[in-house]
């Protein structure tokens, strides 16, 4: 036997150990997988399932049902001072609200807009509710909302606040956009818009002869608790007064109103 005769003995024995070392633990590989698909199939076919159980059961678990907001206790009545405010309607009116306001407000607007309307038809021109308007500019977020102030307290000085108070609300989109001077310029405008003597109406803007009153409204609304504008109290001065804040659609105010007239 020569040497390349060996050599390909050799390499044929030792491909045919490599035939003989596979075939030898095929059946072990063969059984493996087997075992190994049939674990996977079944873990596989669980979760599966698991996750369709949990969605079919999620979705038919009743929904919650909204609930009435608990019961609060009712508040404490307060007294309120009407003072020298501005008052639309009966003087005599068994029941008043009294509002804090800032003329700059986009809320208050609202409700001058939206409320107003309905509690002055079905309740201030019947004469069982009265309304009093008293001043809480929030300077820090309306910068002319002092001197709007200022501005229908003039007007008042002529028994024209309520037209100029419903100027005010009308306009505010553009008055609100101003500079102090140009809106000091607009406030006298809408005061000749009205009819107003404009020599005594600006003269009484250019001295600031209503400071000291806007002042005193604020300070009184932050010691009756005001946080915020608009806010009301609705009752009288016998009974005392309770709070309301935000700007509420009618039904609120109705419901409030109706409790207190009954």
């Amino acid at each position: 036997m020569n040497l390349n005769q060996t050599s390909r003995r050799d390499s044929a024995l030792k491909m045919s150990g490599d035939i003989t070392i596979k075939k030898s633990t095929y059946n072990k590989i063969i059984v493996g997988i087997v075992t190994a698909l049939t674990v996977a199939a079944f873990l596989g076919g669980y979760v599966i399932g698991h996750f369709g159980e949990t969605k079919t059961a999620t979705q038919n678990l009743p929904q919650p049902i909204p609930t009435q907001a608990p019961v609060q206790n009712p508040q404490t009545r307060i007294a309120v001072s009407i003072g020298d405010s501005p008052v639309m309607g009966n003087s005599n009116a068994p029941v008043t609200i009294i509002e804090f306001s800032d003329f700059q407000c986009p809320f208050c607007s609202q409700f001058f807009s939206q409320t107003l309307p309905e509690v002055e038809k079905r309740y201030i021109d019947s004469g069982k509710v009265r309304l009093v308007f008293k001043n809480l500019p929030l300077e820090n977020l309306h910068p002319n909302a002092r001197a709007a102030a200022a501005a229908a307290e003039c007007a008042n000085e002529q028994g024209k606040f309520w037209d100029y108070h419903n100027k005010l609300f009308e306009n505010q989109n553009n008055w609100a956009q101003l500079g102090g001077i140009d809106a000091a310029k607009a406030f006298k405008q809408y005061a000749s818009d009205l009819g107003f003597d404009a020599n005594i109406f600006n003269s009484c803007i250019d001295s600031g002869k209503y400071a000291d009153k806007v002042n005193k409204d604020y300070k009184d609304g932050t010691n009756y608790g005001v946080t915020g504008t608009p806010t009301f109290f609705i009752g009288n001065d016998q009974k005392g007064y309770m709070k309301l804040e935000g700007a509420q659609p009618f039904p609120a105010f109705q419901q409030e109103l109706d409790s207190e007239l009954s």
